[in-house]
């Protein structure tokens, strides 16, 4: 049975914007799955507890887990509470694990607080849960600094528009790798998705000698 891939979007995302990731880990042999969840009106504690559930649902299968901004949060809260849930590996995406400035910058704004919703709570406020898994986790994040964050009063430091290289710093991960992308650019990168891709065979982020 093919091992299945269960990618988990971003803050105000449907999932859309993950299919040509989910294309290309097909390519690589992997079964993949998306994961919806409402991002402004649950908290990510709570998107967790559903997104325990949806592995769950997956049988005998080997899962693995990929969080792109917001998403990479849902997947921490969902291993602090379980975890050993998944015998694959985790890929974080430009996850601000730390906490988002631009999201501190919006809830601090009276007209602009509700583009955060609940998400900020355990979440985009940078109070969010330790790495709690079995394998320690990949982490990628984009380097080019286009974005909405540019809007918000931009960063000191390197960042990929959104959020800032800083604020993706997991401590447990297993590796680290920034390509120069911006935040959504992560999604339709091919290195990005090669790196991938090799995490989840291997590890590492090692060359896997195929062509995506």
């Amino acid at each position: 049975m093919p091992e299945t891939v269960i990618l988990v979007h971003g803050i105000w995302m449907s999932g859309l914007e993950l299919g040509l990731l989910a294309w290309r880990l097909r390519r690589w042999g992997f079964r993949t799955r998306l994961f919806r969840y409402p991002s402004l009106r649950r908290p990510p504690a709570d998107n967790a507890v559903r997104l325990i559930e949806r592995v769950r649902r997956q049988g005998d299968t080997t899962v693995h887990l990929i969080g792109h901004s917001l998403g990479g949060l849902v997947i921490l809260h969902a291993l602090q509470r379980e975890p050993e849930l998944i015998g694959g590996r985790v890929v974080l995406l430009g996850s601000p694990v730390n906490g988002s400035r631009i999201a501190q910058r919006l809830v601090a704004h009276r007209i602009l607080r509700w583009l955060i919703g609940r998400s900020g709570p355990q979440g985009l406020l940078g109070d969010g849960p330790a790495w709690c898994g079995t394998q320690p986790p990949g982490v990628i994040a984009g380097t080019r600094p286009f974005g909405v964050g540019r809007l918000l009063g931009g960063f000191d430091g390197t960042n990929d528009g959104t959020v800032a290289l800083s604020e993706t710093r997991l401590d447990g991960a297993q590796a680290s790798l920034s390509f120069p992308t911006t935040h959504f650019g992560l999604l339709f990168s091919r290195p990005a998705a090669r790196a991938v891709c090799a995490f989840l065979r291997t590890g590492g982020f090692t060359p896997a000698g195929e062509s995506l």
